[in-house]
């Protein structure tokens, strides 16, 4: 967790892991068949949707890929 990132870098994290949290669930994926369909760890996909860290580029890539969105969709 970054937690030394100013007040707003927190909030857009958690509003970046909110909007694939609600991406997920409307595709109906649980977070283990994201992570199965994505090659990350569930820690890893928990971490991002709380918030708690940047997730890569790569890693976004992915889940906009088995979510059938765009990656301007997730960060909004």
């Amino acid at each position: 967790m970054l937690s030394d990132a100013p007040d707003w870098i927190m909030e857009r994290r958690r509003e970046l892991g909110e909007r694939i949290a609600d991406r997920r669930a409307a595709a109906h994926h649980t977070q283990e068949s994201l992570c199965e369909a994505t090659g990350l760890s569930r820690a890893t996909l928990q971490r991002i949707e709380a918030g708690e860290t940047d997730p890569r580029y790569g890693d976004l890539l992915r889940i906009a890929a088995v979510l059938h969105t765009e990656i301007a969709v997730l960060v909004g």
